[in-house]
């Protein structure tokens, strides 16, 4: 499958900012990394951030918290490149904030499942019943 420009560039943003560090004793960043579109077509990225309490972050929520930064709150696509290079699906608490962000609108966000192979879902799919 043939994936369009905007999913490439995704792809690229997501994988620019990826990179493992360790940030102190009790932390480390990078193994994940996500990239977001927004409503305005603009991308943005963030990495995970795992800590020794589980007070760090996932990619996913991370790339929206920067999208929200800049003052925007719509997502129309969500890529994540985990750290052996291959995608999947964000975990509950990252489909769980993506419907609360968009209560109306989640059904339609498209998330990126396999890159090589351009399977695409939808948070609908992910997502069909949310609990309000």
């Amino acid at each position: 499958m043939n994936l369009d420009q905007q999913w490439q560039d995704m792809y690229q943003a997501a994988k620019r900012v990826q990179g493992f560090h360790q940030i102190s004793e009790h932390m480390e960043a990078g193994g994940v990394s996500a990239s977001v579109l927004s409503d305005s077509g603009k991308i943005y990225t963030g990495v995970c951030v795992d800590t020794a309490c589980t007070l760090g972050v996932c990619a996913e929520r991370n790339a929206i918290f920067n999208m929200i930064t800049n003052g925007e709150v719509k997502i129309q696509r969500v890529l994540a490149l985990m750290s052996n290079g291959k995608n999947g699906a964000p975990c509950g608490a990252c489909r769980e904030f993506m419907v609360q962000l968009m209560e109306k609108d989640y059904k339609n966000i498209e998330v990126m499942m396999d890159y090589e192979k351009g399977r695409i879902m939808t948070m609908d799919e992910l997502t069909p019943e949310w609990w309000i």
